[in-house]
């Protein structure tokens, strides 16, 4: 079980699984492969699977690490925010791009087939394209310039400008603004399909 000991490998494993357990379901199910709707499962899975990502990082940043990067101190804040935040916020910042772009592809496809509860659905792609810009017009921004800034303290460059404190500001309340749009967003996302 070597594979669990790297996330990517890990990754692999559950793709692979997830071509099995098809395979086998459709076997069981007595469904040719011909009769599945390919295009709409995996572009709904490509959305789950990046949506998951990007809302699960979106949670971890406002429920657990913006209260404990402020429990640090600046010398310690200096060593953990390059190592932790390029890699979290590069999973962040895709999860986003990839969750919207696949979510606005299938929407355009189900309901170019007669689909149900378009508005529903509408909203809540509404807010997820609106949390998408603030991820990339306005989160990432300032989290690369204080990562920069860090990076540069903790190589014995000049300290942080005074202005990061502005920076990490405004990102935090661009991030509870995400936050706060996810949650009538995930509501609609799951209404969708049951409103006729």
């Amino acid at each position: 079980m070597k594979f669990l000991e790297d996330p990517y490998q890990t990754m692999g494993a559950g793709f692979a699984l997830a071509v099995v357990l098809i395979l086998l379901y459709l076997g069981m199910a007595g469904i040719g492969a011909g009769d599945a709707d390919w295009f709409g499962i995996v572009f709904r899975w490509i959305h789950f699977l990046a949506g998951i990502t990007w809302i699960g990082l979106l949670y971890f940043f406002n429920l657990i690490n913006a209260a404990f990067m402020k429990s640090l101190d600046g010398p310690t804040k200096n060593i953990v925010m390059p190592k932790l935040m390029p890699s979290a916020l590069n999973w962040f910042r895709h999860g986003a791009t990839v969750t919207v772009l696949a979510g606005l592809i299938l929407y355009f496809y189900l309901y170019s087939k007669g689909g149900t509860g378009a508005i529903a659905l509408g909203i809540g792609g509404l807010l997820g394209i609106i949390m998408m810009v603030n991820v990339h017009a306005i989160i990432w921004p300032n989290q690369k310039k204080i990562i920069a800034a860090v990076s540069q303290a903790a190589a014995g460059g000049p300290p942080p400008p005074a202005e990061m404190a502005q920076w990490g500001k405004t990102a935090l309340l661009a991030s509870r603004v995400n936050f706060l749009l996810s949650i009538p967003m995930l509501l609609f996302m799951g209404a969708g399909s049951h409103f006729k």
